[in-house]
């Protein structure tokens, strides 16, 4: 029975992402671990009947001897495991679960790029110094004869093939983790006023800043809620305070709901999701799970978000870190019902044909195929 090993550095994203491509794998006679930090929904994996490692990982840490510790645990659980595939996920497992893989003798690695990241995305100081030594690491980890790399779009595979960071036979295209178009199903729009959310982690890379400026702009011509769905994220350089949240709240700009576990339930609240996001994604799961609700969708016209918002189609697409485009958008849809309507019509045709989590975990599976194969 092959076993293989998800690995992340957040027990959130194994959860969220990737517990129904774990229940597939089961179904098919694999054996599934996850490997990851301690976080809330572990008992939630243990109660779908999926075993857990611990293995701790800062995710902002750059204490070399944080890095190397974390590193060795890591060696010594695919040493103890031995899985017969590894597939890591978020920067830090993708390259320490390579070498470690590469030096356990793992038969087969596969690695998600979900975005550029801060790393190559951000002009700031930190990310100019680190990035030469993140593209040797890239380069050692990723050239290996049994490494397939999957990325979520076009634009981030062929970056990696021109930085030379992988090669074109490694690099496998998959349009995002996909969405339980079940789960996620049409309902009718709610009653006036027009309700905008946006649902992230509170970042400022995200865009949360950003599209507090447009709902200013947007109040001041219409009456509309806006709603922000999410928490901090204490452990990323971007993270937005919670006092900034509260004061916003307080101005009366937007309403902060913090976590939902019911996501389709806030969705169902809304006319319109919006996700200004500053950076280049992978494929954002929020616009995915936005148009298997039949909403119309306004996201940034960068990597990721054109792979899911067709400008005019299913939704519209705005230049990065533009409040006031953002709000003309916004505007457009919160004065036209029967534009949104279409919009997530279509949107909802788009995410059942394309973006299914069947859809999605098959090609997935194709892809362990081939490393057992070989």
């Amino acid at each position: 029975m092959p076993k293989i090993l998800l690995t992340a550095n957040t027990d959130w994203y194994l959860y969220n992402f990737r517990i129904s491509l774990a229940e597939l794998l089961r179904s098919k006679g694999m054996e599934v671990l996850f490997v990851c930090p301690s976080g809330r929904f572990i008992e939630e994996v243990q109660a779908r009947g999926f075993r857990w490692i611990q293995w701790e990982v800062g995710r902002k840490s750059l204490n070399p001897i944080k890095e190397i510790i974390s590193f060795i645990k890591l060696y010594r659980i695919f040493r103890q495991e031995k899985p017969d595939i590894i597939h890591n996920h978020t920067i830090k497992s993708v390259l320490y679960g390579s070498i470690a893989g590469r030096l356990a003798r793992i038969r087969g690695i596969v690695n998600s790029i979900t975005g550029l990241g801060y790393i190559f995305s951000s002009s700031d100081l930190i990310a100019s110094i680190l990035r030469p030594f993140v593209k040797s690491l890239y380069r050692w980890a990723l050239h290996q004869k049994n490494v397939i790399v999957i990325f979520e779009n076009n634009t981030d595979l062929e970056f990696f093939i021109a930085q030379k960071l992988t090669e074109r036979e490694q690099a496998s295209l998959i349009t995002g983790v996909g969405v339980d178009i079940k789960k996620f199903s049409p309902t009718p729009e709610p009653d006036a006023p027009v309700v905008i959310l946006m649902a992230s982690r509170m970042l400022w890379d995200k865009g949360v800043g950003i599209f507090v400026d447009a709902v200013r702009i947007v109040q001041k011509r219409h009456k509309i809620r806006a709603v922000l769905a999410g928490e901090p994220d204490a452990g990323n350089p971007s993270n937005i305070e919670p006092r900034v949240l509260h004061n916003w709240q307080n101005e009366g700009l937007v309403e902060w709901w913090g976590w939902q576990s019911d996501m389709p339930r806030a969705y169902s609240k809304c006319h319109i999701v919006a996700f200004p996001t500053m950076y280049g994604e992978g494929v954002p799961t929020v616009l995915l799970e936005a148009l298997a609700c039949s909403r119309p969708v306004v996201a940034t016209d960068i990597p990721g978000c054109r792979e899911v918002v067709t400008h005019g189609v299913n939704g519209l697409l705005v230049p990065v870190k533009n409040a006031e485009a953002l709000a003309e958008a916004l505007e457009t849809l919160v004065v036209n019902p029967e534009l949104r309507r279409r919009m997530g019509n279509i949107g909802r045709e788009m995410a059942v044909n394309q973006f299914q989590t069947v859809k999605i975990n098959r090609e997935t599976l194709a892809v362990y195929d081939l490393l057992i194969k070989r």
